[in-house]
């Protein structure tokens, strides 16, 4: 398998795991989190050293070996993206692989089980058109100040929604033009939607503008910004206003 091919095939497979795990009717509320996240966690860990035993590794539900550093090549993965949406049976859930090389998100897939669909850096799909009014994903608990901020200055309608990866994939798949988030995040929520996003033709940075850098000692990466390119500039300037 190509590295794109072995990213979208795990990602895939830790998602029928997930929903089997679900399914099986042995868990219930912070245990079905647990057990799904433990399960997928180890499928990928294990695959991966398996299939890529050079290649450095960064997960959110493994220990992290400063190994990883001192290497060009490191997966990053988040086996569960949205606990919550996932224990609650519910579609805005996701599973994260990706490859970074030399800190850039080059390569990824993003499963959204719940939808039966994976999406990829390799087998991009075509963008739908833009809606008039522009739409802003936000999370369906607690949106950013920031964001409802921005949403006000330009006229978006907010669109409650859960995992960062669904966000994401909202915006590949057309059902939203923007994601813009400022409250809190690490490598592995970001690092596969990235790679994705981009290589569908979206733009993806820091809130700042700068790019997303990856495989960093500390791996809190607080902001992102994933929208389609005409909406970038004018983003990022409400943002700085702020």
């Amino acid at each position: 398998m190509t590295d794109a091919e072995l990213a979208a095939h795990l990602a895939e497979v830790a998602g029928k795991l997930l929903i089997g795990v679900r399914d099986s009717g042995m868990f219930e509320g912070k245990s079905l989190g647990k057990a799904g996240d433990a399960t997928a966690n180890e499928f990928l860990c294990h695959a991966l050293r398996q299939q890529r035993p050079e290649d450095g590794l960064l997960s959110e539900e493994e220990k992290d070996n400063a190994a990883r550093l001192g290497m060009e090549r490191v997966w990053i993965v988040d086996p569960v993206d949205g606990t919550r949406e996932y224990g609650d049976a519910r579609t805005d859930w996701a599973v994260h692989v990706a490859l970074c090389i030399n800190g850039k998100p080059e390569i990824g897939a993003v499963a959204l089980p719940g939808l039966d669909c994976v999406l990829r850096t390799d087998a991009p799909i075509a963008v739908p058109g833009a809606a008039e009014t522009p739409r802003m994903v936000v999370s369906r608990t607690r949106p950013a100040a920031e964001a409802v901020a921005v949403s006000e200055a330009i006229g978006a309608e907010l669109v409650p929604m859960g995992s960062a990866g669904a966000k994401a994939m909202a915006v590949v798949r057309g059902e939203a033009e923007i994601y813009l988030h400022t409250g809190g995040q690490y490598e592995w929520d970001s690092a596969a939607p990235a790679a994705v996003a981009l290589a569908h033709g979206l733009h993806a940075s820091r809130v700042d503008g700068s790019p997303l850098t990856y495989n960093q000692a500390d791996t809190y990466m607080p902001d992102l910004l994933i929208c389609r390119p005409e909406w970038a500039e004018r983003v990022l300037a409400e943002v700085a206003r702020l």
